[in-house]
């Protein structure tokens, strides 16, 4: 009888851990954070006051893009490689990583053996948070604009390092280099 019960527990256990969805703890909402956070967007975009030649924000998500500098090329479309240089910077305006050595240096933020150099990722098909691809599907090549990505649309409730903390909407200074 204990074989058995040592058995069946055994077998319970490897289904349970086994299972892709579960998760331990309060599970992370994209909704009700998207929701928190709009009124916290709203309030920064009026402080903050944006030099820009338009705004468009994103109904669905949340991400608003404000374009400084309008591009004289095409829209990027899904798995168009976009080539950028970026300041990402929290809502109280401190620097967290960019691409560009001059900044990281000012804010000291210069790593040692890292190569600052202009990045890419393909629109929709990962190598960058979910946010840029939708930001950047409303620029033409040649934009410069700032991204203000809702967490749900960047990190979600995982902090990166010590600069970007949990939950974290995410503003990023862009300069849509050209695409593939």
């Amino acid at each position: 009888m204990k074989v058995l019960k040592s058995i069946l527990f055994s077998a319970f256990a490897v289904l349970l851990f086994s299972c892709e969805n579960f998760q331990f703890g309060e599970q992370y909402s994209v909704e009700q954070n998207r929701e928190r956070e709009r009124p916290i967007i709203a309030r920064h975009l009026e402080e903050a006051a944006y030099d820009g030649l338009y705004t468009v924000q994103d109904t669905t998500t949340g991400v608003v893009v404000i374009v400084q500098e309008e591009g004289a090329g095409a829209k990027p479309t899904t798995s168009t490689i976009v080539y950028y240089n970026y300041v990402g910077k929290l809502l109280d305006g401190s620097v967290f990583d960019t691409n560009i050595r001059a900044v990281a240096e000012e804010h000291g933020l210069d790593t040692e053996g890292r190569t600052y150099a202009p990045l890419n990722f393909s629109l929709n098909q990962g190598g960058a948070i979910q946010g840029f691809s939708i930001g950047f599907k409303y620029l033409r090549s040649g934009s410069k604009a700032i991204l203000i990505i809702p967490s749900p649309y960047a990190y979600q409730n995982q902090a990166r390092g010590e600069r970007i903390p949990a939950n974290s909407i995410l503003v990023f200074e862009v300069d849509f280099l050209g695409m593939d």
